[in-house]
């Protein structure tokens, strides 16, 4: 996500654009945008979606040009899953524009809770093994076989065994949002 968020900024910094979509001025207060830079970033998504909407195939096709080592498809689906939040196979520039706020200009509360929301994967407002299992796995797959050290087969397993010691504050095999958002603080 970095990366995606780095080049956002560079290209907010570098660019002017005319165009100014329908209710820019709801979307700049409710987000953490100046109305120019909403403009650029307006530009930038019906460039890539000029139907003004994003389907989960074309959400996927656009984040494998960022990983062409790797293979991005099932991060891209959780990802999208997380920017989705009507839930109902389609992202809008405004679902678009309010998740980047929160990811590049958002407070750290705010951050760590989109982030706890893209890992709990069923929306049951916990993150069990399984869905930490799934989503680092496709962290390991979108990074490619290229990753320095070469990574053993059980890493992801391994990683979330560590993770799982840090954040279930009381073992009860969960992750809570509370518990999640104590131990990245910490």
């Amino acid at each position: 996500l970095s990366f995606f968020s780095d080049k956002i900024e560079d290209e907010l910094e570098m660019t002017t654009v005319c165009h100014r979509p329908e209710g820019l001025e709801q979307l700049e207060a409710q987000t953490n945008f100046t109305k120019r830079e909403l403009q650029v970033l307006y530009r930038g998504f019906k460039n890539e979606c000029p139907s003004g909407v994003v389907n989960e195939e074309t959400f996927k096709q656009i984040y494998a040009q960022f990983f062409p080592h790797g293979d991005a498809s099932m991060y891209a689906h959780y990802l999208f899953n997380a920017f989705d939040t009507a839930q109902n196979g389609s992202v809008k520039f405004e679902d678009f524009v309010m998740a980047l706020s929160i990811l590049l200009r958002g407070t750290v509360h705010e951050k760590l809770r989109w982030t706890f929301n893209l890992y709990d994967i069923n929306k049951d407002g916990y993150i069990n093994k399984e869905e930490m299992t799934d989503i680092v796995k496709a962290i390991y797959d979108m990074m490619g076989k290229y990753t320095y050290p070469v990574l053993k087969e059980d890493a992801p397993r391994q990683h979330v065994e560590v993770f799982f010691q840090k954040m279930d504050k009381n073992k009860d095999g969960v992750v809570t949002l509370d518990e999640f958002i104590e131990s990245c603080q910490e």
